[in-house]
């Protein structure tokens, strides 16, 4: 049993550091990348212009190549470790991607299934903690969510072998490498048992978001290609793979793919041409001109790890000092999060002090579909868009929420 007179001590003391901060408008809240990261990629506006050759498979001032370019496709199929022929390179969005996909699912069906409108209630698995958008989507169309626990090496695969053999479950959310908001990189083993999984409904889909497969900050880590994994046991029409360039050049302006087996990507194009008659082919072409190659994407990205590293060398740091015998948290190589476990029944409130002190973080329970933490203790944090200063005056101010939200639930306050 804690100290009363220590407990009341820490409350005194946080709550006094908190009123020193007036007027803080600091975010947290989003992974957004922050103004040097994007200025990294601001000579990608200098590699078109009106003298430029537009002409590749055909003039991409044009209408025309549903699919996108090939030098794109050549580009981005090499970065996955995919064939050129198992990619469709879009618009500016992987979310909007995936949003697309599910809602021709529930109206058109699966590759000649039943639609998901007419097949009663139906399921979806959610690893969480997990990203926000995807439970939202999921929610949205009305679909129930079962959380799937998270292990250091990925989603708990037993209990998803479990619940495959459900036919209402139609699929699952997946960000495999530095996972939001963990940063876990999913095990060979697990991606393994993912591309062999043989699920009762065959309209099951992996919807595998690898957002931030070259996303690295301190070290990168190999991810086996779940898509060439799943041809080994024929299975290969198992998955959607999603991905963007939204955290490599810009967020909302540049461009995004899905990868998957030439049977899924047929069904996509059957409904995707009364959608379109071909996306942004000009800004395909300049990210190809500014990325140029594989290696050249990986030599972009350093420069963000570069500028990234600090940040997240300062939450790291500071929670060290401040929460080591409260909390526990993750410590990833990359992606664009930490995640972190308060005492439990904490998390709001300290999420409500940090906001009243003008530090925004992301909701509690955000991190977990239907927005409902069952212990009321996980939160993601966002080290990316503040500067490094008010990222420590962010963190200050955080871990202070954090004491007093404990302190509170010992005193009764």
């Amino acid at each position: 049993m804690e100290d009363i007179n220590r407990v009341e001590q820490i409350y005194k003391e946080n709550i006094e550091k908190l009123n020193q901060y007036n007027n803080l408008d600091l975010n947290m809240a989003r992974g957004k990348p922050n103004t040097l990261q994007l200025d990294l990629s601001n000579p990608l506006f200098d590699l078109l212009t009106s003298k430029s050759n537009f002409k590749g498979a055909q003039d991409y001032r044009n209408y025309g190549i549903l699919d996108g370019i090939p030098e794109a496709k050549k580009l981005f199929s090499e970065l996955i470790s995919v064939q050129p022929e198992e990619i469709m390179i879009l618009g500016n969005s992987s979310l909007n991607i995936m949003y697309d996909t599910l809602q021709r699912a529930m109206q058109f069906g699966v590759c000649g299934n039943e639609p998901f409108n007419k097949q009663g209630k139906i399921k979806w698995l959610c690893p969480a903690p997990g990203y926000d958008r995807h439970f939202a989507i999921t929610e949205h169309f009305g679909i129930e969510m079962i959380n799937i626990k998270m292990n250091s090496d990925g989603p708990d695969m037993d209990a998803i072998y479990e619940y495959i053999k459900d036919p209402q479950v139609k699929g699952i959310w997946c960000v495999p490498k530095f996972s939001n908001p963990q940063g876990i990189v999913y095990s060979d083993e697990v991606v393994r048992k993912f591309a062999q999984m043989k699920p009762a409904a065959k309209d099951f889909r992996i919807y595998w978001d690898n957002a931030y497969c070259v996303h690295y900050i301190y070290k990168d880590v190999k991810l086996l290609s779940i898509l060439e994994e799943a041809k080994k046991y024929g299975n290969e029409d198992i998955v959607y793979q999603f991905g963007s360039t939204s955290k490599i050049t810009f967020p909302g302006s540049g461009i995004s793919w899905v990868s998957a087996s030439q049977k899924n990507l047929k069904d996509f194009k059957l409904h995707m041409q009364f959608q379109t008659i071909g996306y942004n082919k000009i800004n395909q072409l300049a990210h190809v001109n500014f990325l140029k190659s594989v290696d050249g994407v990986y030599d972009h990205m350093a420069k963000h790890a570069e500028i990234l590293k600090p940040h997240f060398d300062i939450v790291l740091n500071v929670l060290e000092k401040e929460l080591k015998s409260l909390c526990n948290w993750t410590k990833p190589n990359g992606g664009y999060f930490i995640s972190i476990d308060l005492p439990n029944n904490t998390a709001k409130r300290a999420v409500e002090l940090a906001k009243e002190h003008g530090v925004v973080m992301t909701g509690a329970g955000a991190t977990y579909p239907y927005k409902k933490d069952p212990n009321d203790s996980n939160i993601r944090i966002a080290p990316t868009l503040p500067s490094e200063e008010e990222l420590k005056i962010a963190m200050e101010v955080f871990c202070a929420c954090v004491k007093v939200a404990w302190a509170e639930t010992k005193l009764k306050k």
